[in-house]
Protein backbone atom coordinates (compact mmCIF):
# COMPACT_ATOMS: atom_id res chain seq x y z
CA UNK A 1 0.00 0.00 0.00
CA UNK A 2 1.53 3.32 -1.66
CA UNK A 3 0.12 5.87 1.11
CA UNK A 4 0.82 3.16 4.15
CA UNK A 5 4.30 5.05 5.80
CA UNK A 6 6.94 2.13 6.78
CA UNK A 7 7.64 1.29 10.10
CA UNK A 8 10.50 3.06 10.99
CA UNK A 9 13.87 1.16 11.28
CA UNK A 10 16.39 0.52 14.51
CA UNK A 11 19.26 -1.11 14.11
CA UNK A 12 18.89 -2.63 11.36
CA UNK A 13 15.32 -4.20 12.14
CA UNK A 14 12.12 -3.13 11.85
CA UNK A 15 10.26 -1.52 14.80
CA UNK A 16 7.52 -4.06 14.23
CA UNK A 17 9.73 -7.08 14.28
CA UNK A 18 10.41 -9.49 17.31
CA UNK A 19 12.99 -8.12 18.35
CA UNK A 20 11.34 -5.14 19.94
CA UNK A 21 8.39 -4.93 22.48
CA UNK A 22 5.29 -3.85 20.97
CA UNK A 23 4.85 0.00 23.53
CA UNK A 24 1.48 -1.94 24.98
CA UNK A 25 3.63 -4.42 25.96
CA UNK A 26 6.39 -2.64 27.74
CA UNK A 27 4.70 -2.47 30.92
CA UNK A 28 4.52 -6.57 30.84
CA UNK A 29 7.92 -7.17 29.92
CA UNK A 30 9.27 -4.44 32.52
CA UNK A 31 6.97 -6.71 35.01
CA UNK A 32 8.28 -9.32 34.09
CA UNK A 33 11.88 -8.13 33.87
CA UNK A 34 11.35 -6.99 37.38
CA UNK A 35 10.51 -10.49 39.01
CA UNK A 36 13.32 -11.86 37.07
CA UNK A 37 15.17 -9.40 39.15
CA UNK A 38 13.57 -10.10 42.06
CA UNK A 39 14.07 -13.90 42.03
CA UNK A 40 17.66 -13.38 41.31
CA UNK A 41 18.20 -11.53 44.22
CA UNK A 42 16.38 -13.67 46.41
CA UNK A 43 18.48 -16.86 44.74
CA UNK A 44 21.87 -14.29 46.16
CA UNK A 45 20.37 -14.12 49.31
CA UNK A 46 19.73 -17.32 49.92
CA UNK A 47 23.70 -18.16 49.55
CA UNK A 48 23.89 -16.02 52.95
CA UNK A 49 20.84 -17.03 54.62
CA UNK A 50 20.26 -21.00 53.50
CA UNK A 51 17.14 -22.60 53.84
CA UNK A 52 17.88 -24.70 56.03
CA UNK A 53 18.43 -21.89 58.57
CA UNK A 54 14.77 -20.90 57.79
CA UNK A 55 13.43 -24.05 59.39
CA UNK A 56 16.16 -24.02 62.67
CA UNK A 57 16.15 -21.92 65.67
CA UNK A 58 17.14 -18.89 64.50
CA UNK A 59 14.23 -18.44 61.33
CA UNK A 60 13.07 -15.32 62.60
CA UNK A 61 16.52 -13.70 62.32
CA UNK A 62 17.23 -15.11 58.64
CA UNK A 63 13.49 -14.39 57.67
CA UNK A 64 14.60 -10.70 58.41
CA UNK A 65 18.35 -10.98 57.00
CA UNK A 66 16.38 -12.02 53.83
CA UNK A 67 13.98 -8.86 54.32
CA UNK A 68 16.83 -6.76 54.83
CA UNK A 69 18.71 -8.16 51.76
CA UNK A 70 16.05 -7.39 49.27
CA UNK A 71 15.15 -3.99 50.94
CA UNK A 72 18.41 -3.21 50.52
CA UNK A 73 18.49 -4.31 46.69
CA UNK A 74 15.36 -2.84 45.50
CA UNK A 75 14.54 -0.05 47.79
CA UNK A 76 11.12 -0.86 49.15
CA UNK A 77 10.48 -3.05 51.81
CA UNK A 78 9.32 -6.64 51.96
CA UNK A 79 6.94 -8.39 53.91
CA UNK A 80 7.75 -11.99 55.88
CA UNK A 81 5.07 -13.11 53.67
CA UNK A 82 5.91 -12.25 50.25
CA UNK A 83 9.15 -13.33 51.20
CA UNK A 84 8.02 -16.73 52.38
CA UNK A 85 6.03 -17.18 48.94
CA UNK A 86 9.07 -16.12 47.25
CA UNK A 87 11.05 -18.84 48.49
CA UNK A 88 8.63 -21.37 48.83
CA UNK A 89 8.69 -20.78 44.57
CA UNK A 90 12.27 -22.42 44.85
CA UNK A 91 12.09 -24.93 47.94
CA UNK A 92 8.98 -26.23 50.06
CA UNK A 93 10.32 -25.51 53.45
CA UNK A 94 8.09 -28.26 54.68
CA UNK A 95 10.55 -31.30 53.61
CA UNK A 96 13.59 -28.72 54.09
CA UNK A 97 15.64 -29.80 57.11
CA UNK A 98 16.73 -27.77 59.55
CA UNK A 99 20.31 -27.56 60.30
CA UNK A 100 21.81 -30.07 62.59
CA UNK A 101 24.37 -27.98 63.76
CA UNK A 102 22.17 -25.67 65.43
CA UNK A 103 19.94 -28.26 67.54
CA UNK A 104 23.03 -29.81 68.95
CA UNK A 105 23.79 -27.17 71.08
CA UNK A 106 20.14 -27.06 72.24
CA UNK A 107 20.69 -30.96 73.15
CA UNK A 108 23.55 -30.61 75.05
CA UNK A 109 22.66 -29.95 78.78
CA UNK A 110 25.37 -28.29 81.32
CA UNK A 111 24.74 -27.63 84.75
CA UNK A 112 25.00 -23.17 84.92
CA UNK A 113 27.78 -21.98 87.86
CA UNK A 114 28.54 -18.41 87.73
CA UNK A 115 32.76 -18.32 87.25
CA UNK A 116 34.43 -18.74 90.72
CA UNK A 117 36.23 -15.08 90.01
CA UNK A 118 32.50 -13.35 90.44
CA UNK A 119 32.36 -14.56 94.13
CA UNK A 120 36.21 -13.36 94.76
CA UNK A 121 35.19 -10.06 93.57
CA UNK A 122 32.35 -9.81 95.80
CA UNK A 123 34.65 -10.23 99.57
Amino acid sequence: MAGDPKPEQQDGTFAQSPCHALPSSASSLSKEQSHVDLELKLLEGLEKYPPAKLQGVHRHFVLFGLMEYLRRSFGRGFSSDEVLQLVDRFYNLEYVKPDDDEMECFTQLEEFRLPQTYFDEEA
